[in-house]
């Protein structure tokens, strides 16, 4: 059976106000699984899928260390920088102006339950779109998100991921560097890896993208691997 995605495009939003409303689907979807196995009612969790940019942000996940922010409070304001430490996997990440980021929350129950199929899935979406623009990007062992000239010395991440699940519900997701400011990224260890830059796709193609160039082919790249449709 076709699963229906709810589509949000939420624009360009304070990184603390997507997360609220991220946690408020996620806790609807689990609170709904819960009553469901007491027998308190048939309704099932529905799917979404946001989309938004943030305003400059470096988020540092579960597993994290801190030591991996290279600047002081006085300097991330001095940025106009936030910063926050949240719930998902994975280590520290930077969001900002030109970046992508897709939130899916999915009830995995009513599609597969492997959070590394998940994982593989998203990155499949992105590969999918990095090819439209003619850049060839994939995976790299022991590494999660999508790179470009994986597998050579010259190797360099265009998507990030980091990702929550609680009773097969997920929230948080992938941030695809469209055309951000890649030096702020300069004040982090990405993802905890020292040895491997940062690039984006308009540095890619030598050209300027917009957000909205990107977004339907992800839209799309997501609904055909996870064989979804939208409301």
């Amino acid at each position: 059976m076709e699963n229906k995605v709810i589509f949000t495009d939420l624009n360009q939003i304070d990184y603390k106000a997507a997360w609220d409303f991220q946690e408020d689907l996620f806790k609807r979807s689990v609170d709904l699984k819960i009553a469901k196995r007491r027998g308190e009612t048939e309704e099932i969790p529905k799917h979404h899928l946001l989309f938004c940019e943030h305003p400059h942000v470096y988020t540092l996940g579960k597993s994290g260390s801190e030591q991996n922010l290279l600047i002081t409070e006085a300097i991330l304001k001095q940025k106009g920088a936030q910063y926050y430490k949240i719930n998902r996997g994975g280590d520290i990440t930077y969001h900002g102006p030109g970046q992508l980021v897709a939130y899916p929350i999915l009830d995995l129950d009513q599609i597969f339950t492997d959070i590394h199929k998940y994982m593989r899935f998203l990155e499949e979406a992105v590969i999918l779109t990095l090819q439209e623009f003619g850049v060839r990007a994939g995976r790299v062992d022991g590494l999660t998100g999508v790179w470009v000239d994986h597998g050579t010395a010259l190797e360099r991440k265009i998507c990030a991921m980091g990702v929550k699940s609680s009773r097969w519900v997920t929230m948080h997701g992938l941030a695809l560097n469209v055309n951000p400011d890649l030096s702020f990224f300069n004040n982090i260890v990405p993802c905890g890896i020292v040895d491997k830059p940062v690039t984006s796709l308009a540095k890619e193609i030598n050209r300027s993208v917009s957000l909205e160039e990107v977004k339907p082919i992800l839209k799309e790249n997501l609904a055909a691997v996870f064989d979804f449709s939208y409301h």
